[in-house]
């Protein structure tokens, strides 16, 4: 006979609804759309019943499919239950709010436990997984701000932010044509590939090596908000500046890691070229570059991020009327704080996608290193 699989998070999800009970009704007297009992009493029911089911004895594909389930079904009505009723959530819906969030999170520790036989599965998972832990991050925020009648200057909910987001597309359009698809891209491929040269050039001179290297930490050192107002007086208020910026915040790591890699190279391994009559060159092409691919995509990962914030700094100290630095800096000055939220949205996607196609790049060329076929 199979044992029931217990948790201390369906346990402590069951323990919330008994405190929830004692502390009814979910919504404050007043509420201008109050509950009616068949909808709390479905809350209830909804979140202790996939509580009690994931205890039962079954595959964690399914355990994880009935707590999805109960924790979405039970988050979509608290949710749906504010409508109208902003500022009212008593202490019963917080507890049930958190009720839904540990099966959410008893969820996920099952979907993790799951070894898919296909790659198919396996790269589903990898996906769902962060997914299910990112919208959970949005819906405590909606509820609780939402249910907390927590002032919209301070922070606006989700809902706001996306809506925000809809309404006002041409000028996020514009905002992300001046400072990614100029600024940051340009400023980066320029810092990128000159530290690359540049350090191809160090490990063949030494010279350059020792003197360029503790140049470089002292760079990496400098504030953004040291640098950016000179580069606005030296190349103007138009991108030129925010891509100077990003060219001196991006030239170092790439400088200082590929650097690092080429000399990653076993001596082995090169008393082994010399003695094929290997050129300089081909020792380069062959057998150094392949050894820093994984110090120079760590590189390109790491000015991915440095990229964007460098350029949306620089826009804080003169930048013609458009730009996301322009607009945050611009919007909060009028408490549009929902237009804030939403440029610092756009950044992070842009970020995010930015940084996947460069570790999507670096799976591609790097298959053969031991971190990439290990995961």
């Amino acid at each position: 006979m199979r044992r029931l699989s217990f948790s201390w998070q369906g346990a402590a999800a069951l323990l919330f609804c008994v405190a929830a009970l004692a502390n009814l009704p979910l919504l404050a007297e007043g509420a201008a759309r109050p509950l009616t009992e068949g909808t709390a009493s479905l809350i209830f029911i909804v979140i202790a019943a996939a509580a009690l089911l994931s205890f039962a004895p079954q595959p964690p594909a399914y355990r994880a499919t009935v707590l999805f389930i109960g924790a979405h079904g039970a988050a979509w009505l608290l949710l749906a239950a504010l409508s109208g009723n902003e500022g009212t959530a008593s202490r019963a819906y917080f507890l049930l709010l958190f009720a839904a969030w540990l099966l959410a999170w008893r969820c996920v520790t099952e979907l993790s436990k799951a070894q898919p036989a296909a790659a198919f599965g396996a790269s589903v998972l990898e996906l769902l997984i962060p997914a299910i832990f990112g919208a959970w991050i949005l819906i405590l925020w909606e509820a609780i701000t939402r249910g907390a009648g927590i002032s919209f200057i301070i922070l606006p909910p989700p809902s706001a932010i996306g809506a925000r987001i809809m309404t006002s597309l041409p000028i996020l359009g514009a905002d992300v044509r001046q400072t990614i698809f100029k600024a940051v891209l340009i400023g980066y491929v320029i810092g990128c590939l000159s530290g690359f040269v540049v350090a191809v050039l160090a490990d063949r001179v030494s010279f350059l090596r020792r003197g360029l290297l503790p140049i470089g930490n002292m760079v990496s050192a400098l504030p953004i908000i040291g640098i950016a107002p000179v580069m606005v007086m030296w190349f103007g208020f138009d991108w030129q500046s925010k891509a100077a910026v990003v060219i001196i915040m991006t030239f170092f790591p790439m400088l200082v890691n590929t650097v690092a890699g080429l000399a990653a190279s076993g001596s082995m391994e090169r008393d082994l070229m010399r003695t094929y009559a290997s050129s300089d060159w081909q020792t380069l092409f062959k057998l150094k570059l392949p050894a820093a691919m994984p110090f120079i995509f760590n590189a390109l990962k790491i000015n991915s991020t440095l990229a964007l914030i460098g350029a949306i700094v620089a826009e804080f100290f003169g930048t013609p009327i458009v730009g996301m630095g322009f607009r945050i800096s611009t919007e909060i000055g009028r408490m549009n704080v929902d237009m804030v939220w939403a440029e610092i949205a756009v950044a992070a996607l842009a970020g995010s996608i930015f940084y996947g196609v460069i570790a999507l790049t670096e799976r591609a060329v790097t298959f053969w290193h031991p971190s990439i076929r290990g995961g």
